[in-house]
């Protein structure tokens, strides 16, 4: 998510995940104002045991071009 104000609508994904048994992080990783440590997020989740990344964001529109 971009901020942690996103987190009120991403925490019904985390019950969600949660409630199937599902391993998640929910991290702060904004494209906008740290898009290096983003990227590299992506790059090392396969090692951390990561096969899907669900990305939130407001309305700003860094997340989809990044």
């Amino acid at each position: 998510m971009g901020s942690d104000s996103d987190w009120p609508v991403l925490k019904e994904a985390a019950t969600a995940l949660e409630e199937f048994g599902v391993v998640f992080e929910a991290d702060v990783v904004s494209a906008h104002r740290m898009p290096d440590e983003m990227l590299a997020y992506g790059k090392e989740a396969a090692g951390r045991g990561l096969s899907v990344i669900i990305a939130g964001a407001g309305g700003a529109a860094h997340l989809p071009g990044m």
